[in-house]
């Protein structure tokens, strides 16, 4: 920010520069920084021509200055903005001069709606750039109000901050000459802020990197270790082969055998379920064993692409760390600008996620039975996730509420709530998120209690209600399975963010 003696001597450099001079346009291209483009008619053509001031509210940066060529502002222009533009069109420049003895910078302007005045206030973080009229009534603010001046209110008469300077401070450019003093200045600042955004925009890419690092390696190690219990799936083949030996000798209601180890000779005990006979136990061991031996591929597929994924990050984090001692400024947006890194700084943005306009609004208990409302939770990443209550209420939330780019979650092969995560619009919803889901459709089954479940997960527009199905019966057409190990701590988080109804 500019010391009270720096700001001082640019306005008077801006005052000589700019008298006689016309507002031929408003233009604002963040929330902080406001350009007003004025021309001096006549003289000679050294005399006339643009020039373009720059008012800053910036927290850190807050400045007066004057730039050779502003950015591109958008289309649409602010509120702020476009009260300006309504009010000043064509504005004569009065004069700047600082007010007091604090940072409060006045340039006032009169148009053919009357006097006006706005005040550049130099506050650190509740810095703000003011429209007064004549008689000193504040009549809009750049940044809200309650951010900066809480005090203050639209239609009253302004009052000026309470002074905590205790100098005017130094004019770091005190040899440079009043003609190149206003370019001096942004020359500074531009170069200071560009350093600041590089230092935020590469702290966010290592904090997306090291993050996503350490969510593969946990899901990794997961994996290791449901493998390594599946790969324990010929010990279900064994107890087979070994049943089939003395299946003559297993009778009604048995919980179990006993049957002397092929290659061992020891005698084992074979647990049976006395609910089936004989032959149904055999085929149960049997069939434990080859679907173990699916979920052994199914896992190794899996663990491939963690690791693969786990691989492709490193060599990011790798790349960032030679490419940061550069401090190349192309070169590092460019690394920002990439597909994968782009993907993860949208997954891991801290600010709350927008609710977009198409979003489904939840019935009220007046318009609905609230047997139909769902369940809903908040996931790790913020995002909501939707339980039916009922078959009834599967049925609403899947055919009626879900929609766009929502993903339904169901246990394969298992009865149970339909889930549904709301992706927000998004097309790749972060992984915990999806975990969170995973967690919350086998905790509503019937089988709450599974260490390891395979949960289907599919876009909403591939799940299909048939005509005259019962309630909560769907068709799903697409999709992949998740295989799940369960995770109590997450299935505790979750079902703690229920959200009020």
């Amino acid at each position: 920010m500019l010391s009270l003696t720096e700001l001082r001597r640019a306005a008077g450099a801006l005052d000589s520069r700019l008298a006689g001079s016309r507002l031929e346009r408003v233009a604002q291209v963040d929330d902080v920084d406001l350009i007003l483009s004025l021309r001096r008619p006549g003289g000679s053509a050294a005399e006339s021509g643009k020039c373009h001031v720059l008012l800053s509210c910036s927290p850190e940066f807050a400045r007066l200055s004057v730039i050779k060529d502003p950015p591109q502002a958008p289309q649409t222009p602010p509120p702020f903005t476009q009260y300006l533009r309504a009010h000043l069109g064509r504005a004569g420049f009065g004069g700047i001069r600082v007010l007091g003895e604090d940072r409060l910078a006045s340039v006032r302007l009169h148009s053919k709606e009357g006097e006006f005045q706005l005040l550049l206030s130099i506050l650190g973080p509740r810095s703000n750039i003011y429209l007064l009229d004549a008689a000193g009534i504040l009549l809009f603010s750049m940044r809200p109000l309650e951010e900066t001046r809480r005090e203050l209110a639209r239609g009253q008469v302004w009052v000026d901050p309470h002074s905590a300077l205790k100098s005017a401070g130094i004019d770091r450019w005190g040899d440079c000459p009043d003609g190149t003093y206003l370019e001096t200045i942004e020359d500074a600042y531009r170069q200071l802020a560009q350093r600041k955004k590089i230092e935020n925009l590469s702290r966010k890419i290592s904090q997306a990197l090291n993050k996503e690092a350490d969510a593969l390696g946990r899901k990794a190690a997961n994996m290791q270790e449901d493998l390594a219990e599946a790969i324990e799936a010929e010990r279900y083949k064994h107890r087979g082969e070994l049943l089939k030996s003395v299946l003559h000798k297993v009778n009604p209601g048995d919980n179990r055998v006993v049957a002397a180890d092929f290659e061992t000779g020891e005698e084992v005990e074979i647990p049976l379920d006395p609910q089936l006979s004989a032959a149904e136990n055999l085929e149960r061991y049997f069939s434990r064993y080859h679907k173990e031996l699916r979920g052994v591929s199914i896992i190794r597929q899996q663990l491939e692409a963690v690791q693969t994924a786990r691989a492709e990050i490193d060599n990011l984090q790798e790349e960032l760390r030679r490419l940061l001692p550069s401090g190349d400024v192309q070169a590092i947006e460019s690394f920002a600008s990439r597909t994968r890194v782009k993907k993860l700084l949208g997954r891991r943005q801290a600010s709350p996620r927008a609710v977009p306009r198409d979003a489904p609004r939840i019935a009220s208990k007046r318009d609905v039975p609230s047997r139909l409302l769902p369940k809903r939770y908040k996931s790790a990443d913020g995002l909501e996730i939707w339980v039916g209550r009922s078959d009834e209420g599967n049925d609403y939330l899947t055919t009626r509420l879900a929609h766009g780019n929502d993903l339904f979650f169901h246990l394969e092969g298992s009865p149970g709530s339909h889930v549904i995560l709301r992706t927000e619009s998004s097309k790749d919803p972060p992984p915990e998120s999806l975990l969170d889901a995973c967690e919350l459709a086998v905790h509503f089954s019937k089988h709450k209690e599974a260490r390891r479940a395979d949960v289907h997960v599919a876009p909403i527009k591939y799940v299909r209600k048939p005509p005259r199905a019962k309630p909560g019966l769907v068709y799903v057409t697409s999709g992949k399975t998740i295989h799940l190990r369960r995770d109590p701590a997450r299935l505790e988080r979750v079902l703690a963010s229920r959200l009020d109804e």
